[in-house]
């Protein structure tokens, strides 16, 4: 890959070195990892695998300048390239002449750069000059090498078996541990005889530095030594305090150990194990620190249930009953957990069974672990995962650490006290992976039921069966979850409330637990219905009751005040006075238009708060052909309007619009609320049929909604939370819902009270949403700037035959 314009300049792949100065003769070895290093190296080895090594000086740059790099380098000849498993390679090569880097010739994709290449400067040095320079360099390197321990021999014999100057001051200098800049200011010297000088000068400093090294690793010798004198009388002195004034004997506190050991229901390997340590503790100085590891260790385990078990509980209707004390809905959860309690009363010792609670915060996926482990009468212990980024916290530290624990899992073991709790892992989708290692990696073994009846803790270093152990994980999200993590657990959902959920959670267990917690009664704090559901619609936006239940609190906190200060001696809060006590709304419902509009059109979305009301509006103006989307819409969103235009297109003589709108109108689709982000394909449908009325100029029914993926061909395609899209239609006063035609199946799932007030109207094709939407049989001019006049088509059918009215 030479250019040559002279005999001495080159075009040649370079490779900036950090932290490494080449030689000329000298093999150097080396990993590289940056992509453009990588390919000059398979440039250099597909042509005649020269290449130019230059250091740069600052070695954190990534991508180095010309004025990043040092002036002069040395051209080598690679002779072995490994690729490494981590993407990079590791190269050996050989230098072979100095040179100057003159400028880049390029670099993408790799650094070309042209260089000059230079040739040894000889100068006049008399024969006695030249002996008396390598005799000293000689007697410097022998000195430098009884400074220095472990210097291979093969240094000192090359150094003294050598008459260059100019190789022995780069043998030297390639050997010794200086500074890059001081390796790089020999290699700039072209006159070996300067050159021998320099590193002469180094070769004196460094001796300077290894004496005095030495001396002072003598006197840190004799101050150690000195140390573990003053111990060892220290010892010697509180032995001779027992024997005189009485202490504890060791012995007995072995026989204590071993005692304990005996009644352990542990396998007899175990035993010896922890029997060795007792005979490690009695050799020990009872005060070492040693002996207080061992100590610290052997209570450790032995604060462990081995063999400790507690006896399920298997009553099907006590555990129906208590699931439904503690908690409201979530019927799938319920029966799930009744089915797992029913398999443990027919196999006790059943294993694998490991259930991940998936779902936004405050749905009460805690909770449910904990009414599980009243139901079946076993201990429960809950460890926190977020934000968890060390190995070492799930499968502890080896005991020979300084602050030595144990892992979270074995010391929920040591709290419950039991070798068949339930363990919580909360937050699972939280942990954290660094250099420390990855945690959720740790957890693998003791997740999976084929494994984990050998699990080891590596403070404890022994065996502890986690097979009767009863695994339930928690987690807001499944995206951050490793998949060999994932495919170790049963996945449950948890939807967020509907507003009827969140009402009857307040009214049977929020309302009773803060009044109980605030030192009221129903006779002295009353709180209306309306004033719950004005909580949960204008105070409160979120999946859970967590917030609901501050307000509820908060209404608490105010009414105890007002009766503590004997300004009422009972408060009844209603919707007239509800903003006495929380101030103005923070959120207004989603309400629907009073009237038909043209181009506007009201569509259902599914947020992690729930189900809400998505309108949208379209604008047809005279241009070029643009699409123009507004509203923070995300990309799976924007592909649904580009969808739409072409469908519109595709089907614009049956709808009488003119098929060269495209060219002549710029189209502009808005999502209202334009702060919050928006993503999916469900408003495919709400797209079409706002295109088609803004193009026609016929309005949509106000007090219609409707959600539903597109095809090209007009196809709707299934979509998810139709519970939770449904009554958001409800809670704003929709009276008819299109929905996918697939969807059927998933009205089972919709509250009651919302199928009573709510038609639903499945549909196979958005051409059926757009006959029942759009207001029948109008004329209208779409723009009277450009001439023309669309006719809208005869939207006169039916649609009741696959109305699915509830």
């Amino acid at each position: 890959m030479s250019e040559t314009t002279n005999e001495n300049i080159r075009v040649l792949p370079m490779l900036a070195l950090r932290g490494v100065v080449t030689f000329p003769k000298m093999v150097v070895h080396f990993d590289v990892g940056r992509g453009k290093s990588i390919k000059a190296i398979d440039d250099a080895m597909n042509t005649n695998q020269t290449i130019l090594l230059i250091t740069q000086r600052d070695i954190l740059v990534e991508e180095p300048t010309y004025k990043d790099l040092y002036e002069v380098g040395v051209i080598s000849k690679i002779r072995q390239v490994i690729k490494l498993p981590s993407g990079g390679v590791r190269v050996l090569a050989e230098g072979v002449c100095r040179c100057k880097c003159l400028s880049f010739a390029k670099t993408e994709p790799a650094y070309y750069a042209e260089c000059e290449a230079f040739e040894e400067i000889v100068t006049r040095c008399s024969a006695v000059n030249k002996d008396a320079l390598l005799r000293h360099t000689r007697v410097l390197i022998e000195e430098y090498a009884g400074l220095i321990s472990k210097m291979p021999p093969d240094i000192v014999k090359t150094v003294l078996s050598s008459n260059d100057m100019g190789f022995i001051a780069d043998f030297i200098a390639n050997n010794i541990p200086v500074d890059i800049d001081d390796k790089q200011y020999v290699l700039e010297q072209y006159n070996p005889q300067k050159r021998l000088k320099i590193v002469i000068s180094l070769l004196e400093r460094e001796k300077q530095i290894l004496k005095i090294d030495a001396k002072i690793n003598q006197t840190v010798h004799e101050s150690m030594d000195e140390n573990q004198r003053n111990y060892y009388l220290h010892e010697q002195l509180k032995a001779i305090s027992e024997e005189l004034y009485g202490g504890n004997d060791p012995q007995d506190e072995a026989e204590e150990y071993v005692e304990k050991i005996d009644e352990m229901k542990m396998s007899q390997d175990i035993k010896d194990k922890l029997l060795k340590e007792v005979d490690r503790l009695l050799k020990m100085p009872s005060g070492s620190h040693e002996a207080t590891v061992v100590r610290n260790y052997l209570d450790t385990c032995l604060e462990l249930p081995w063999g400790i078990f507690t006896e399920s509980k298997t009553d099907i209707q006590k555990s129906q009953k208590i699931l439904d004390r503690d908690h409201y809905g979530l019927p799938k959860v319920k029966q799930r957990m009744i089915e797992m309690i029913a398999v443990h009363s027919l196999v006790p010792k059943v294993k694998g069974q490991i259930i991940c609670l998936v779902g936004p915060p405050g749905v009460g996926k805690t909770s449910i672990a904990k009414s599980v482990a009243e139901c079946m009468g076993r201990k429960y212990a809950r460890v926190s995962l977020g934000g968890v980024s060390d190995e070492a916290e799930i499968r502890g530290h080896r005991k020979t650490y300084i602050g030595a624990m144990p892992g979270r899992i074995i010391n929920a073991i040591k709290i419950a006290g039991s070798a068949n709790p339930l363990i919580l892992l909360d937050e699972v989708d939280k942990l954290d992976s660094n250099y420390k290692g990855d945690p959720s990696a740790a957890l693998l073994e003791a997740l999976d039921s084929e494994q984990n009846s050998t699990f080891v803790d590596h403070y404890i270093d022994l065996p502890f069966d986690l097979s009767r152990v009863l695994f339930i994980t928690t987690a807001n999200s499944l995206d951050t979850i490793p998949s060999p993590l994932l495919d170790r657990v049963e996945i449950i959902e948890i939807s967020s409330y509907t507003r009827e959920d969140k009402f009857h959670i307040a009214k049977n267990y929020l309302i009773k637990k803060q009044l109980k917690e605030h030192g009221l009664a129903v006779k002295t704090c009353k709180i209306t219905d309306e004033v719950v559901y004005k909580l949960i619609d204008n105070y409160t936006h979120e999946a859970g009751v967590r917030n609901l239940s501050r307000e509820i609190a908060s209404l608490c906190r105010k009414t105890a005040t007002k009766i503590v200060s004997g300004e009422s001696k009972k408060v009844v809060i209603t919707e007239t006075n509800l903003k006495d006590f929380l101030g103005v709304e923070k959120f207004k419902p989603d309400v629907v238009l009073d009237t038909d509009e043209v181009g506007f059109v009201n569509g259902l979305a599914w947020t992690a708060v729930g189900g809400v009301l998505m309108q949208l509006e379209v604008a047809a103006v005279k241009g070029t052909g643009k699409l123009v989307l507004t509203g923070s819409l995300g990309d799976v969103m924007k592909e649904s309007a580009k969808t739409a235009v072409t469908y519109v297109r595709s089907k614009a003589d049956e709808f009488h619009i003119d098929s060269d709108f495209y060219k002549n109108l710029d189209i502009h689709i808005n999502a209202t609320e334009g702060a919050i982000p928006k993503d999916g394909p469900s408003a495919g449908v709400t797209m079409v049929t706002a295109l088609v009325s803004c193009l026609t100029n016929t309005p949509i029914k106000h007090d219609v909604a409707m959600t539903g993926e597109v095809t090209l061909r007009g196809r709707i395609l299934p979509i998810g939370g139709l519970k939770e899209k449904s009554m958001a239609a409800y809670k704003s006063g929709i009276k008819t819902v299109f929905i996918p035609i697939d969807n059927i199946p998933n009205l089972e799932e919709v509250d009651e009270l919302v199928k009573k007030n709510v038609t639903f109207v499945p549909a196979a094709n958005v051409s059926e949403v757009i006959m029942g939407a759009l207001v029948k049989k109008q004329e209208m001019p779409i723009s009277e700037t450009i001439g023309k006049t669309f006719i809208v088509p005869n939207l006169d059918v039916a649609v009741t035959s696959t109305a699915v009215s509830q």
